[in-house]
């Protein structure tokens, strides 16, 4: 195969991944959170990830998932979380959207 038949492939490392909830610091009072973001035109799939309480000082990582879809939903117990989001496609990977959560009663 000669180079003129690869396919193009759309770079997408300079889009952002744009969150429509929860948006970042909410807090909220249900354990089962509907994570949800814009779809990214050139996405292929979206990788979502949940740390407890923060990616930088991890106690846990409570979701490592890699999605087709542009939302998730996660039951997670009581407690102050970070969650993050890139696109990717077949070459190429947007950074990370990095949000904070509460979760209270």
């Amino acid at each position: 195969m000669g180079c003129e038949e690869l396919i193009e492939v759309e770079d997408i490392t300079n889009e952002t991944v744009s969150i429509l909830a929860p948006v970042n610091n909410s807090t909220l009072t249900d354990t089962t959170v509907n994570f949800s973001w814009q779809a990214l035109e050139f996405a292929e799939s979206y990788q979502l990830q949940i740390a407890l309480p923060n990616f930088e000082n991890a106690q846990a990582i409570v979701e490592d998932t890699t999605l087709t879809a542009s939302n998730f939903t996660k039951t997670l117990e009581l407690g102050i979380y970070q969650w993050r989001i890139k696109a990717i496609n077949f070459a190429y990977e947007t950074a990370f959207t990095t949000l904070n959560l509460n979760i209270e009663d």
